[in-house]
């Protein structure tokens, strides 16, 4: 994409009521679903607006069976009447339909704002297609303004957290890594967990030059469970801005 359209993106990003985006990009993704799909349906408030779409899909009539990447959709869901299975029994899928925190220019995405990466991204991996929704102030130049979340495993917390600081400084970044909390007040709070039992670093960086560097890195990190860069996933990005839907492609890879 040209430097003039992500220029045009953002701007896009003017003041406007953001669920009314969120819903916009939700209706846009909609439009990609078609009858006996097997759906990845992701977790965030824009994609909350897709599965309130989707539940008047299926009460019109449309056949669709629901994979969510979290406890909080598939409640949503359920709450909605849409038809759902685990990943167990639909392993492989047509089309994830998720959210995003930020996205840059060749659909690389920082994600897990809302603690599901994990999940998302095993249920983005088993589709044959992932779109991304999004309204347009999430689209950047550089992946990182959006604290990174890393999943890591409750054991060895602490040298975890010394072992991505080493990582991060090796390759020039820096910036806090903060325990994800949740509840309680000013003084009493508890570590925030995740539907598979793991804590979140959040990872102040900034901005993240070479993200597939730092992927590899904190995957080799014996404490990380999973982290928030999604990279190479995403097939198509559905923007919403004041003056309406942007929809991005991912440039195929050579």
């Amino acid at each position: 994409m040209q430097k003039d359209g992500m220029s045009k993106l953002q701007e896009d990003a003017s003041p406007m009521d953001p669920r009314t985006l969120k819903i916009e990009a939700a209706a846009a993704a909609l439009t990609y679903v078609e009858d006996g799909m097997r759906l990845g349906i992701g977790t965030g408030s824009t994609a909350e607006e897709f599965v309130r779409l989707l539940a008047k899909k299926v009460e019109e009539g449309i056949s669709v069976i629901g994979v969510p990447t979290s406890e909080r959709t598939a409640a949503l869901c359920r709450e909605l009447s849409v038809p759902l299975l685990t990943l167990e029994e639909t392993p492989q899928l047509d089309l994830t339909i998720d959210g995003a925190d930020e996205i840059d220019a060749q659909l690389n995405l920082i994600k897990g704002g809302g603690g599901a990466l994990l999940r998302e991204k095993i249920v983005a991996a088993a589709s044959s297609r992932m779109i991304v929704i999004a309204d347009a102030s999430k689209f950047v130049d550089v992946l990182g303004a959006f604290p990174l979340p890393i999943e890591i495993n409750r054991f060895g917390l602490a040298a975890t957290k010394l072992a991505i600081e080493r990582v991060a400084a090796g390759l020039g970044l820096s910036g806090a890594l903060t325990l994800r909390v949740t509840g309680g007040d000013a003084f009493v709070t508890e570590p925030f967990v995740t539907d598979g039992g793991h804590l979140i670093l959040d990872a102040s960086f900034g901005r993240i030059p070479d993200t597939r560097a730092l992927s590899n890195a904190l995957h080799a990190i014996p404490g990380v469970v999973e982290h928030g860069l999604f990279l190479n996933l995403a097939h198509t990005a559905i923007l919403a801005g004041a003056d309406g839907i942007q929809t991005l492609q991912r440039a195929p890879s050579v």
